[in-house]
């Protein structure tokens, strides 16, 4: 703890020290540190923390997170902010969401609670686990920095092994969600840019020796006969792990080499998972006195030519696309609200959902395993990154790989998106094909996919970077910021794609209500219209193997300001409450239903 005779020559130094941030900005808390979690017990951290915003980052400077726990009256010199004690806020939430003042407010905000322990097991590891901060979070201990992660949507893990006492612990966190131009995203974006610690926390212990990381898919050789199983045992140089699945007989044991990795073919004959019959088994590994648990689908997914093929069947993604976002809780997620997205995304008739444009809850590839949706899900890459920065590239791989960790024994996720709308430069296709070389070197069970770009003056997609991914995400706007449908027609002529097309966004706003207009633009009859004239153009061209419209639900975001959107996109096929229904809706469910009557006298003369 900072003593008392040194609080004066502090804060002269904090005046002028402008590297304040420097030794608190390691990013060492990033996918190398991630626990599997599956069958873990937790004490969750969720609740009321002590909390401050804090915007000229005095905190740091002054070093808040080193004061004493002290009543006010024992205090010899007079302090800006006492952590341990006043204003407090729950967690998980968005401070945007708590109070109007803090509504626009980008900064740092600090978090402070106790972890009370009686007896901490020597003979076991401490960690915290939360499941994302929005944007920089720096994690204090007792007084000391433990480390800082990057990305703003997942999770990272804190060891505290052999930093506990016995008794009181102080966790501070310190919350940071300022825009710069070497973070992913960057300043320019098209969603609400949310603060705080918005997933739930938690802590946990496991033995000395733990199962740090676990793969299971299908091996994609069409033989849907072998599964392979990939283990990392953080603290053991050798022995072997066992995996088991009861339904399938299966109880394997991987030999871990040298530096607790081991990888083994098992031969099993899965039911396979699809929308039709979302199939999960329950699986265990252990290795020595650790185990973990998870539920696991077996499916493949791959591209041939123009076609995907789920099961080695050809598909149609009938989707939309979703953002995390809520009128009243902002980024916060619920099971509630999970449930709900997916109810309204099967009553549109849908069997996957594009997850925009950053890692969305876990829970909702959970959910959709249970279900039987698929998902795409994607970083945020997004617009005008700064492709030439070695840190920023950090940043997007390491948020990269958090996010395959996470989900890839989901059998829902099929798809890894690595950017959104990005201008087709050197520098940008160098980064971006190194993003999805990282997609296949962890995880070659899924395909590969980023929102390209279109060449407008020669209507054909133009973009270096499909020729390095699975599938050529297409956003297009036509009737919306593009006015001439047959430009939507003559784009897939020109371009003559040799891998499948899904359109990853399209659509139009419509507001509706009493601040809605009756006709014209952001009127929910242009909407609608706009939605015939799509699907019209859309049902002729065969190289489209799906589509994801833009988007689920109206949503917050801070660049939309005319007397129609009050700071709303307003392309939702359902409005913010998440009830209210738009006409295009039942358009689309219409048109889903004719595709997937389509496919189902296909799969009959097959």
């Amino acid at each position: 703890m900072l003593e008392r005779s040194h609080l004066a020559d502090n804060a002269l130094q904090a005046l002028h020290d402008e590297d304040y941030d420097v030794p608190f900005n390691t990013q060492s808390l990033n996918h190398d540190g991630l626990v599997f979690m599956g069958g873990r017990s937790v004490t969750g951290l969720d609740g009321d923390w002590t909390f401050c915003v804090d915007l000229l980052d005095t905190g740091l400077r002054q070093k808040w997170f080193a004061m004493l726990p002290e009543a006010p009256e024992d205090r010899a010199e007079p302090w800006d902010y006492d952590p341990y004690m006043g204003e407090t806020v729950p967690v998980p939430s968005n401070w945007a969401m708590l109070k109007e003042k803090w509504y626009f407010f980008e900064g740092s905000a600090w978090y402070t609670r106790p972890l009370d322990l009686d007896d901490v097991d020597e003979t076991k590891r401490q960690f915290l686990r939360f499941g994302a901060a929005a944007y920089d979070c720096k994690i204090f201990l007792n007084g000391e920095f433990i480390g800082n992660h990057y990305g703003a949507s997942t999770p990272f893990c804190v060891e505290l092994t052999g930093k506990l006492k016995n008794g009181r612990n102080w966790i501070m966190a310190c919350v940071n969600n300022t825009r710069t131009r070497d973070r992913v995203p960057m300043r320019n974006t098209d969603w609400f840019n949310y603060g705080g610690l918005y997933r739930e926390a938690s802590y946990f212990e496991t033995p000395k020796s733990l199962i740090r990381d676990f793969f299971l898919y299908l091996v994609p050789d069409g033989t849907y006969s072998s599964l392979r199983a990939e283990v990392t045992v953080d603290g053991a140089r050798s022995g072997s792990a066992i995996v088991s699945i009861p339904e399938l007989g299966v109880d394997a044991e991987i030999v871990l080499d040298t530096e607790g990795r081991g990888t083994a073919d098992i031969s099993a004959r899965p039911d396979l998972w699809s929308p039709e019959t979302p199939v999960l088994y329950d699986v265990s590994v252990s290795c020595g006195e650790d185990g973990i648990t998870d539920r696991v689908g077996f499916r493949q997914i791959e591209r041939r030519g123009t076609e995907i093929l789920l099961n080695g069947v050809p598909l149609f993604l009938r989707g939309i696309s979703v953002h995390e976002d809520d009128a009243v809780l902002g980024k916060v997620t619920s099971e509630a609200d999970l449930r709900r997205r997916f109810e309204h995304a099967s009553e549109l008739g849908c069997n996957y959902l594009r997850l925009a444009h950053y890692p969305h809850h876990e829970r909702a590839a959970e959910i959709a395993d249970e279900l039987g949706f698929l998902l795409w899900e994607e970083i945020p890459v997004y617009w005008a990154i700064d492709f030439e920065n070695p840190a920023t590239y950090r940043d997007a791989d390491n948020q990269l790989k958090e996010l395959i960790k996470r989900d890839r024994n989901r059998a829902s996720v099929i798809i890894w998106s690595v950017g959104n709308e990005n201008p087709d430069t050197d520098a940008r296709l160098t980064f971006m094909k190194g993003l999805a070389e990282t997609c296949k070197a962890l995880d070659p069970s899924r395909l590969t996919s980023a929102a390209c770009l279109v060449n407008h003056a020669q209507n054909r997609i133009e973009d270096r970077l499909a020729a390095h991914i699975d599938i050529i995400g297409l956003n297009e706007y036509f009737g919306w910021y593009e006015e001439n449908f047959e430009d939507l027609a003559a784009i897939g002529e020109n371009s003559n794609p040799d891998r499948p097309v899904v359109i990853s966004e399209t659509g139009a706003d419509g507001v509706i209500g009493e601040k809605g207009p009756e006709r014209g633009l952001f009127s929910e009859a242009y909407m609608a219209e706009v939605y015939v004239r799509q699907i019209a153009t859309l049902r002729a061209l065969g190289y489209i193997k799906g589509m994801s419209p833009w988007i689920l639900y109206d949503f917050r975001v801070e660049r939309r300001q005319n007397i129609f959107q009050n700071g709303y996109n307003h392309k939702g096929l359902i409005a913010a409450d998440k009830k209210t229904k738009k006409k295009a809706f039942h358009i689309l469910a219409d048109y889903y239903r004719e595709i997937a009557a389509r496919d189902v006298e296909a799969r009959k003369a097959s």
